[in-house]
């Protein structure tokens, strides 16, 4: 981490919001991140896997090149969409809910950015529309192995009770970003900061590794297709200490060039329109979850061991499991293959079409935990 808690000086870099930053509307999300836009900060991939993978460079202190998918690719992000903005709304309503019941109404939603920004997005429309509450919502940043941006902590806390602070991200996968969240909490209390929740809030659980969910089957979320522009035209996050200093969120870039291929509001939009036909359903999912037992059994990362294993990976941080983190994998990494748990299963065409495109093989492996793996290539 770059600060601490008790860390000397003012913050130095202001909040952002859309349209100055990103292309979300100023009262769905306010960023809490460093405007980086102007800096040179793309790889090409297959150099910064390797500068990764020999432990010169965190993946954090750089950007992949934005993959563009052709025609044929937006037109399945179009029809995925189509097709899973109901299960989507269910979600969103069904964690939603359970917040609402287990937190009360008085909520402030913090995203993981930038997977959990169009996430808290959609749970704060919920909120508001059923239950007349207008939650604050900030995207902060979280990075593997250097915890989450405790300056951005610092002014939430400052502004909100700590109490009231609920942590969002999209899906799990094997429950890395899950274990980081703890870590990072409570380093952040041990530094003098106040005790904030690490309950995480997603959609997904396939990994088995939160309590707060709208459901533990690993499907398709249509915002894991695409990068930045089903994200608010925003980048991942960026920590390099030669852009970030004492005092500064973590970083990232606006891309304003990609304006025209921006799916970003057009997926809040569909999902949006299908709350009213999921609420009493959703109402009812979540008061059973709520009665069920919801301990996380870390299945995920038993099966992510195992596949590590047979395989001969390394480490476990070679191989990505759900549909969310597959499609990571072939968006901005340098794959190896892909397993898949059936063969044409519709929640992993986008896999199989990338997969394609980029030459990686796809082999189907019955009983897997999850509907799909990605495997990363090892660098020699």
């Amino acid at each position: 981490m770059t600060t601490s808690a008790t860390a000397p000086g003012e913050i130095t870099t202001p909040p952002l919001t859309g349209p100055d930053f990103g292309s979300y509307a100023p009262n769905d999300v306010t960023w809490l991140l460093k405007d980086l836009s102007d800096l040179d900060l793309e790889a090409d991939l297959a150099e910064r896997e390797k500068a990764i993978q020999a432990g010169i460079a965190h993946y954090a202190e750089s950007l992949p090149v934005e993959y563009q998918p052709d025609g044929a690719y937006q037109q399945l992000f179009e029809t995925a969409l189509a097709e899973s903005a109901p299960r989507l709304a269910l979600a969103v309503g069904t964690v939603t809910e359970l917040l609402i019941a287990e937190r009360g109404p008085g909520l402030n939603l913090v995203s993981l950015a930038r997977a959990g920004t169009p996430v808290g997005i959609l749970i704060r429309r919920w909120a508001q529309r059923f239950h007349q509450s207008t939650w604050p919502h900030y995207a902060v940043s979280i990075v593997r192995g250097r915890g989450i941006d405790t300056v951005a902590l610092d002014h939430i806390t400052r502004c909100h009770d700590p109490t009231s602070v609920v942590f969002v991200d999209g899906w799990t996968g094997k429950g890395a970003i899950t274990r980081e969240l703890t870590t990072a909490l409570d380093a952040y209390t041990a530094a003098g900061g106040p005790r904030l929740s690490d309950d995480l809030a997603v959609l997904a659980d396939p990994g088995q590794c939160v309590r707060t969910y709208g459901t533990r089957d690993d499907f398709l979320i249509a915002s894991a297709c695409l990068n930045s522009t089903v994200s608010g035209l925003v980048s991942r996050t960026v920590l390099n200490d030669r852009h970030i200093g004492l005092g500064e969120f973590h970083g990232a870039k606006f891309y304003r060039d990609l304006a025209d291929r921006d799916v970003s509001n057009r997926l809040l939009d569909t999902v949006t329109a299908e709350f009213a036909a999921a609420r009493d359903t959703a109402v009812a999912a979540a008061s059973r979850i709520a009665a069920g037992d919801r301990t996380p059994t870390w299945s995920g990362w038993a099966s992510v061991e195992r596949v590590r294993s047979e395989y001969g990976i390394s480490s476990v941080n070679f191989v990505k499991p759900g549909v969310g983190e597959t499609t990571r994998v072939l968006l901005r990494r340098v794959p190896w293959k892909v397993l898949l748990r059936e063969a044409d299963a519709p929640e992993h065409a986008h896999i199989r079409l990338l997969a394609a495109a980029r030459g990686v093989p796809v082999e189907v492996v019955p009983g897997l935990a999850y509907a799909c793996m990605g495997l990363i290539k090892e660098q020699p």
